[in-house]
């Protein structure tokens, strides 16, 4: 036994290498589509348009369509090795993903004038058609992401992690080559057409790449399987859990569509940093925890809750001492990666600082990730729920104070306080799960 658990952290760490490598490519090519980005728009509401366009996209994707993602994997685990009919607990998956996508493609389109007059009030009818000509192109991606999630998760469960996460380089490739070359002609559709263009071609990368590792196998689906029905239990819980956790991004933007034109803007130019490092960290950490958690979950928990403790230790340390060196370093790092074109040294001086703010999330955040990789592996997703209402809570009252306070950078901060509460709350749940 001590052997075979060697061996499984073993190639845990070999996978763990492998996704953080690529995941270091694919955000250097993505950290150079944000410089051209910076240079092309600064700090400016052509921009504030797109972020929001993309919010509701975005949203729909990490609430629902990631959600089901993530418990299909445990589950899928299970009929691959005790049920063996896979074929039909694919096909099954693959419907209700359609269906998913389908209707919130429908919703996001009756509701959209509704939602930006409420959300994003006062603003010129021009704004507003600026962000629904942007969104209409944007939406199909909703489709392109549903389904590459699942074949993404199918690739990870045969531990093929380096060409599923090779998927994600293709939208700012794309989106460098538009910037670069066809930005007079697209104008302000550009991004938003980077964005489309590059989903179709990383979803027909993952139906190829499927196909040609054989992990793809569909039949008749069946909804009475026992798997599908033990994962429809976990969905609403783990989608209501997103859904809440989803609601905070837009309610940082609307906080800061309170203060001033390109408070947006510069949010999203101050949160670029963290989220490479929560990218460089997280999706290592979580593309191949979740499937070594579901396997190790069927020979008992007692011996997994011990190793995440580990985890958890190891993750608090090290990125504790990640964060205080980029805390140190931030105002360099901007006028390096940002400072050029129509960003100016102005804007450094109010990015740099909000980079800060954001930064200090990072230990929690990722420990956070560990920590909800877990409780998805043991079908324990209920709790996530409870610790989402509280995050949203703290999020609305901790942004209201910090912005009276501190301006756009105390969203900033209260975003970070928000991981820390999360995790807390997350580990004293699993703590009483092992008493």
């Amino acid at each position: 036994m001590k052997k075979l658990w060697k061996k499984y952290q073993s190639q845990l760490l070999s996978d763990m290498l492998t996704v953080a490598i690529v995941s270091l490519l694919v955000k250097g090519v993505g950290f150079f589509k944000e410089i051209l980005i910076a240079d092309a728009y600064g700090v400016s509401e052509l921009l504030d348009t797109f972020l929001i366009a993309f919010l509701v996209p975005k949203f729909i994707q990490s609430v629902f369509l990631n959600a089901y993602g993530s418990v299909f994997i445990p589950n899928y685990v299970q009929e691959k090795q005790v049920e063996k009919n896979t074929g039909t607990f694919q096909g099954s998956s693959f419907i209700i993903t359609v269906l998913i996508a389908l209707f919130m493609i429908g919703v996001t389109y009756i509701g959209i004038d509704t939602y930006l007059e409420l959300l994003f009030p006062g603003h010129k009818a021009q704004y507003y058609e600026l962000i629904k000509t942007q969104l209409w192109i944007i939406l199909p991606c909703i489709l392109f992401w549903g389904i590459s999630s699942l074949i993404s998760g199918l690739l990870m469960v045969e531990n093929e992690f380096l060409y599923s996460s090779l998927n994600v380089i293709f939208v700012p490739i794309i989106t460098i080559v538009l910037l670069l070359f066809f930005q007079s002609e697209l104008q302000e559709k550009t991004l938003a057409l980077g964005l489309l263009l590059g989903s179709i071609v990383s979803f027909l990368y993952l139906i190829v790449l499927g196909l040609k590792k054989k992990v793809l196998a569909f039949n008749k689906p069946d909804f009475k399987n026992k798997n599908i029905r033990i994962l429809l239990t976990q969905v609403p819980a783990k989608m209501s859990s997103g859904l809440i956790n989803g609601v905070n991004p837009m309610v940082d933007q609307y906080f800061s569509a309170q203060i001033a034109i390109g408070a947006i803007a510069a949010l999203n130019y101050g949160h670029k940093i963290p989220m490479v490092v929560i990218g460089l960290a997280g999706a290592p950490i979580g593309n191949t925890l979740l499937p070594y958690f579901s396997k190790k979950a069927m020979e008992g928990h007692h011996k997994l809750y011990e190793y995440l403790k580990r985890v958890l230790r190891t993750a608090l340390g090290l990125m504790g001492i990640i964060t205080v060196v980029l805390i140190f370093l931030s105002k360099l790092i901007v006028q390096i990666l940002f400072e050029r074109g129509a960003f100016t040294s102005e804007d450094t001086t109010q990015v740099y600082v909000i980079q800060q703010m954001y930064l200090i999330q990072l230990p929690f955040y990722i420990v956070g990730i560990i920590m909800n990789k877990y409780l998805t592996a043991i079908n324990k997703n209920n709790f996530l729920v409870l610790s989402s209402l509280i995050s949203l809570a703290l999020n609305i009252s901790l942004n209201y104070i910090f912005m009276e306070l501190m301006g756009t950078k105390g969203l900033a901060l209260a975003t970070s306080l928000v991981s820390l509460g999360n995790s807390i709350a997350i580990y004293l749940y699993i703590k009483k799960l092992h008493k």
